[in-house]
């Protein structure tokens, strides 16, 4: 299992690798269990300390929960960061694609990825955004960088790469 990447439902995501010798040390936990700790029972789970589903931390935030709302906002910072980090090594960036689970059901997680990217030339269409599980462009027609809903469809790549490995 890698920790490595965006804070997720129950993964961390990129830390310092020290804290694991840390956490270990403090809590007085094996290496392993501090890793299966950091892989099973981090991320939105530990940060929000009520559940690993976005759906329900964007529940929990609107009705004023700030540790579910920091979970979301910990994840939204690591998804521009990981943005800022591939438009610079690219020389710029066309289009931002939102996808899986919260890239196509979490409205309010792409408001704000789009607004903490406006400085790139982002620019989000409020109500464009306002759905779930559509393919739709969802960045304003002045928007420097289009933003698009691309809904998984896990059963087409199944099936794509069952007929390449056939041939």
């Amino acid at each position: 299992m890698t920790l490595a990447g965006i804070l997720m439902g129950t993964r961390s995501g990129d830390i310092d690798p020290a804290i694991v010798q840390f956490i270990s040390q403090r809590e007085n936990k094996t290496l392993d269990e501090v890793i299966k700790e950091l892989n099973e029972k981090s991320g939105y789970l530990g940060l929000s300390e009520l559940s690993s589903d976005s759906r329900d931390l964007w529940t929990a935030s609107h009705a004023g929960d700030k540790q579910s709302l920091l979970a979301v906002k910990k994840q939204v910072k690591m998804i521009c960061d990981y943005i800022a980090a591939y438009t610079v090594t690219m020389g710029g960036v066309d289009a931002i694609c939102f996808t899986a689970g919260v890239g196509e059901n979490a409205i309010f997680t792409r408001q704000l990825i789009a607004k903490r990217i406006a400085s790139l030339g982002a620019e989000i269409d409020e109500e464009r955004n306002q759905v779930r599980g559509v393919e739709r462009l969802i960045s304003t027609d002045s928007s420097k960088i289009k933003l698009f809903l691309l809904p998984t469809n896990e059963e087409v790549m199944i099936a794509r790469d069952t007929l390449r490995l056939g041939n």
